[in-house]
Order: structure tokens, then C-alpha cells, then sequence
């Protein structure tokens, strides 16, 4: 229950920095382009990528503190960045075909699922 509670704490300060983060893009920015969420998902990305193998490969991390950084933190910050590493794990361990399987299923069933959103939105 204590990893729930980590996963409730780390998610709201991750939507609040993301909050703060996009807020602080369009200030300097257009709004025409999701610029925003784009520097969102690349530091997001960045971040996962670099406290997933630093945790594997240097040093033995707590797992409740990696579960507060990487589910809790990032998963607010962004979902991307647990899809971008879990392809990027498939692909380093030689399932390529799993990992191109990954990226083209969860962008063609993600997009589908917001423009299905989109209409169901507009019906209710």
C-alpha cells in the first residue's frame, strides 16, 4: 500500500511540473504547434531513459524510489516516457519486431482512441 501512496504523491507533483512546464513553453512560443508537450514528452523521455539505466546499470535503487520517480513522477509528467523506454527495451533486447509492433500499434490505436473520444465528445 505504501507504493500506492508513492504513485499518488509522484503523480501529482509530475502533472504539476508538466502543468508548469508547457505553461512556461508558450510563454516564449506559439500555441499553433504542441510545443508544449513536446518538450514535455523529450524530457520526460530523457529522464526515464537516464534513471531506468542508471538504476540498472550503476547503482541497486530502492524500488519504492524508483516506483516514485518512474510511475509516479514521470507516469504524471508523461506516458510517453514509459512507452518510449519499453520500446527502447524491446529493441535492446532484440525483439524488433516486438518493438516497431509497440510503436506502430500504440500510435495508430492511441490516435484512433482520441478521435474516437473526439466524436463521442461531440454526441454528449
Amino acid at each position: 500500500m505504501i507504493n500506492v501512496s508513492y504513485v499518488f504523491i509522484g503523480g501529482g507533483i509530475g502533472a504539476v511540473a508538466r502543468y508548469w512546464l508547457q505553461g512556461l513553453v508558450y510563454r516564449y512560443v506559439s500555441a499553433a504547434f504542441p510545443y508544449g508537450t513536446v518538450a514535455v514528452n523529450f524530457l520526460g523521455c530523457l529522464l526515464i531513459g537516464f534513471l531506468m539505466t542508471g538504476m540498472e546499470d550503476r547503482f541497486v535503487m530502492n524500488p519504492s524510489l524508483r516506483i516514485f520517480l518512474t510511475i509516479g513522477i514521470l507516469g504524471g509528467f508523461t506516458t510517453f516516457s514509459s512507452f518510449s523506454y519499453e520500446t527502447i527495451a524491446l529493441l535492446r533486447d532484440g525483439e524488433i519486431f516486438l518493438g516497431i509492433a509497440n510503436v506502430v500499434t500504440s500510435v495508430v490505436i492511441c490516435l484512433a482512441a482520441t478521435y474516437l473520444g473526439t466524436i463521442m465528445g461531440k454526441l454528449f
